[in-house]
This record gives C-alpha cells, structure tokens and sequence, in this order.
C-alpha cells in the first residue's frame, strides 16, 4: 500500500514547506498481483469463446465441409467488409440506419414512458391504456409490416412507424412496473414531511423507479435494431438493410454475414452507450457481483 516519504532536509515534518512525496510500493503486494492475474484470466475467458468460434468456422470452410455460397469463410466475409468500406457503402448505410434506429427509439421510448407514469400514477390511466397495450403488446411487430405499408406506403414513415411501434412496451412496461413497485414506506414519509403529491412524485416515486425505467430504455434500445433489419426489407433505398437486399438479389452470402455483423456491432454499441447512461444517472446503485 502507498506509504508517505517525507523530504525533510532538514526541516521539521510538519512544516507546511516539507514537501511530501507518495511512493507507491504496490507492485510488491501479493494481493494486487493475484487480482491482476484474475482480471487477466477473465479477459481471456471472454475471448476464448469467439475465437474458437472463428476458428470452427474457418476450419469448417477452409476444409471444403460447406459450400462457400452457404457459408464463407471468416477471410472472404473480412474481403467482403474491405470491398464495403472501400466503394464507400459502408460509410453511407450506417448512419441511414441509425437515424431510423434512433428516431423510433426517441418517438417510443418516449410515449412508453409517459404511458407507463400516466398507468403507475393515476388509476384513471391504468384503467384506460393498460390493458389494450397488455394484448397490443403480444402481436409480433414483424406481423404489423403489411398493415403499415397500407398505412404509411413505403417510405421512411413507415420504417420509423415500425420501429416506433416495437418499442414503446419495453419502456411502459417497466416504468409500470418501476412506479408501482416503489416502497409505500417511503411515500408515507413523503407525506409526514409535508410533500405534497407532485412533489412525492418527482422526488419520491420517480428517483425510485428510475432503475427500472432505464432497463427498458435499454431493452427498447435492442429491440430497436430488431425492428430496424425488418424495416429495412420494406423497399429500403439506403441503409445496411438496402445493402443486404442487393447482395441477396447478387447472391453474395459474404456480403450478407458482413451485413448481420454490422447489425450486431451497433447492438453492441448501443447496449455500452445505454450501460454508460445507467452508470451516470444511478451512481448510487451498488452493483453486486459473485466471483
């Protein structure tokens, strides 16, 4: 552990002009060497198991056990995002997908949030949207394309509508959930200390439940890039959606794997964004881990 070296040269420790060095003799500390070697052994557990996957997968295609029209090779898949970067289609799709993306999780994730406080608060609420949006909420979205192509035809509103639609449950459902689970404790000392109802509200119920809402902000975040590979099938013109339309109409199965794994990655970064947000808006919460 850090111990203080004080230069003295002379003069008094306790001189406010002694000037106190810190001199780390951590490196030395058994204890920190083994959670070094623990940290280290996870990372390379984490890893171990995509890059056996890769090495299945290269194997499988590399000994000729599966067509390279049914499955290329991890290679030809890395050719294939090379050729998509440099003719710059890349580039241009993922931010044509994020923006549908993002704007249907902005439109739904803010109605499943005003629906879910209007049901959690007031009864009135509860009584008049929770149940159509229980049986709405069953319906698969993918279910919902013919209907909203009738709707919307096939432009970018009904892309957005999708996707908009697919995500107001997660986000009502646990803002529902979060505002009924808060303690009624805690609302009976709201009142002891005076607070009137909208003051319990804001400052009460709504800190409390904040948890629970931001799990389905981030459950919507998913769901979000579900919907956005089925709404990028209706007559998409730009998009990684547009890209894998062509490459099956060109019956280029790299270029399709190369497709599913962009998807993938923008799931990835969306969940790290989303864990980011939990962190700074709860940094109160304790976080319970079992070795």
């Amino acid at each position: 552990m850090p111990i203080a070296a004080v230069d003295v040269a002379g003069r008094d420790p306790r001189d406010a002009a002694a000037r106190v060095h810190l001199v780390d003799l951590g490196a030395g500390d058994p204890a920190i060497g083994r959670r070094s070697w623990i940290a280290s052994g996870r990372d390379a557990l984490r890893a171990l198991v995509p890059v056996s996957l890769l090495a299945v997968w290269q194997a499988v295609s590399g000994f000729g056990m599966v067509e390279p029209t049914v499955l290329p090779s991890p290679l030809t898949v890395l050719e294939a995002f090379a050729e998509l970067i440099t003719t710059g289609e890349l580039q241009a799709a993922i931010p044509a997908s994020l923006r549908r993306a993002l704007s249907g999780l902005a439109l739904g994730a803010g109605t499943g949030l005003a629906l879910g406080l209007f049901a959690g608060l007031w009864r009135l609420g509860e009584e008049l949207f929770d149940a159509p949006l229980q049986m709405l909420r069953t319906i698969p979205f993918i279910a919902m394309i013919p209907l909203f192509i009738i709707w919307f035809g096939i432009g970018e509103t009904a892309k957005i509508a999708l996707i908009y639609g697919a995500t107001i449950f997660p986000v009502y459902l646990n803002t529902y959930a979060g505002v009924r689970g808060v303690d009624p404790k805690l609302i009976e000392a709201g009142k002891v200390f005076g607070l009137d109802p909208r003051q319990i509200a804001l400052r009460v119920i709504l800190p409390t439940a904040l948890p629970s809402i931001l799990v389905g902000v981030r459950f919507s975040a998913g769901v979000s890039l579900l919907a956005l590979v089925a709404a990028e099938q209706i007559n998409a013109r730009s998009g990684i959606g547009y890209i894998l339309n062509n490459a099956n109409q060109n019956q280029r199965t790299d270029v399709i794997i190369a497709g599913i794994i962009v998807y993938a990655l923008l799931g990835i970064v969306i969940d790290l964004v989303m864990r980011w947000v939990e962190r700074a808006a709860l940094p109160w919460r304790a976080s319970l881990v079992f070795a």
